[in-house]
């Protein structure tokens, strides 16, 4: 009975010591099992708030808010900087203006120290007083200096000690681009500088003059390189500067007038090389004398560009711009220009081929008329004499041309197609 008893006792501990062998051996060669972490994002942290109130997620962190709110810092000093140099401009006339009215304002920007003050024409030309109140509220009485009706540019001059003026610095950055930050200051209440953001949306667009708020022009002339930005230009804001957020002067705002009235819906505004060019001579004549070729060539808007006629009219350039007419007696026909010889039906438009085309000026390469009218008006002054790089027939060659001053407006008697 011993022996049995002992039997089984050993027999049990056999197993058992079997057992714990599997168990260490199994705990030794299974593989160690990590936990990976869940693809779902943990709730952010709360703030315990009253009893069965709802919690609030934790604020975030300063880096992050600071990230944020850096676009907005910029602008803020960007404001801060350039705001003592806005003005709003304020006029009154003797006959009601055919737009605005007896009474009129828009904004304007200090030019110099000695008092001179960057606005639109259509607002200070037929005023009988003109108003200027600054950002810190102080007002002063303005005389006009002179204006440009075709870029839609005055200067109006205060009389006040230097101290107290703070002229607007120009951009010397690289050229626009599209997509490019734009911000526009406006005084246009006499309460203070106020500010709208936008992107540059467009560049080279060319204005008619006489669709400008101003009835001095006759048609034909086209202020050129006028920048769009996709920002709503309020009354009051024209006359303002479009600035860079380096808080450089990039342009000037201009209003328009159509058929139905203001034109509002975009930003137009006249580059600063433009203003580099006529502001000096505003002040130093009171007018602007700009200089003339004398060609005629189908807007670019239209399709009569040389990159979209290249193809259809078997061009042998794809820039340029193909002269279509030139005014007899011009600077153009006195140097020996010529203009298209037949009409050519391209997509619907009635185009006067087989004209020279001008690809260079001053061996500046032009890809359109904008451009060339552009440089022309930045570059040149009448009694210059240019280098124009004309391909007529397929050869190129280069022909120097005499500008002479713009006449009041197109002479009606152009050369036809072909005459």
């Amino acid at each position: 009975m011993n022996r049995i008893v002992l039997f089984r006792s050993l027999c049990s501990l056999c197993l058992c010591g079997s057992i714990l062998v599997f168990v260490l051996a199994a705990c030794q060669t299974a593989p160690q099992q990590v936990e990976t972490p869940s693809a779902t994002l943990a709730p952010a942290p709360t703030e315990a708030g009253p009893p069965g109130a709802t919690s609030l997620p934790t604020r975030l962190p300063d880096a992050v808010i600071e990230a944020a709110d850096a676009e907005y810092a910029l602008l803020t000093n960007l404001a801060e900087r350039a705001a003592p140099s806005v003005v709003s401009v304020q006029v009154i006339y003797a006959t009601p203006h055919p737009v605005l009215g007896e009474e009129a304002r828009a904004s304007g920007f200090i030019y110099d120290a000695q008092g001179n003050i960057v606005t639109n024409a259509h607002l200070v030309a037929q005023a009988t007083r003109i108003t200027v109140v600054f950002d810190d509220g102080r007002a002063a009485d303005a005389s006009l200096v002179g204006y440009d009706a075709a870029s839609d540019l005055a200067v109006i001059r205060v009389s006040l000690e230097t101290a107290r003026l703070r002229p607007l610095s120009f951009t010397e950055a690289a050229p626009l681009q599209i997509g490019q930050r734009a911000v526009i200051l406006g005084n246009p209440f006499g309460l203070g500088s106020s500010l709208l953001t936008g992107v540059i949306s467009g560049l080279g667009r060319q204005i008619p003059a006489a669709e400008q708020m101003t009835n001095t022009l006759s048609p034909g002339f086209q202020t050129p390189a006028v920048i769009q930005v996709d920002a709503r230009l309020p009354l009051g804001y024209a006359g303002g500067p479009l600035l860079n957020t380096r808080g450089e002067l990039t342009g000037v705002s201009v209003a328009l007038r159509t058929a139905s009235g203001l034109l509002d819906d975009l930003d137009f505004a006249v580059p600063a090389e433009s203003v580099r060019r006529i502001i000096p001579e505003l002040i130093a004549t009171g007018k602007v004398d700009y200089a003339w070729l004398g060609i005629g060539s189908r807007p670019i808007e239209v399709g009569g560009g040389v990159a979209a006629l290249a193809e259809p009219l078997s061009l042998p350039v794809s820039q340029g711009v193909l002269v279509e007419n030139i005014t007899p007696g011009s600077p153009a026909a006195e140097a020996g220009l010529r203009g298209g010889s037949e009409r050519r039906l391209v997509r619907g438009a009635d185009i006067c081929a087989g004209g020279d085309i001008i690809v260079a000026v001053n061996e500046v390469f032009i890809a359109n008329i904008d451009e060339l009218l552009a440089y022309l008006v930045a570059n040149t002054r009448p009694g210059d004499t240019i280098r124009l790089l004309i391909v007529r027939q397929g050869e190129s060659f280069e022909v120097e041309v005499t500008l002479r001053s713009r006449p009041a407006q197109i002479p009606a008697e152009e050369s036809a197609c072909g005459q």
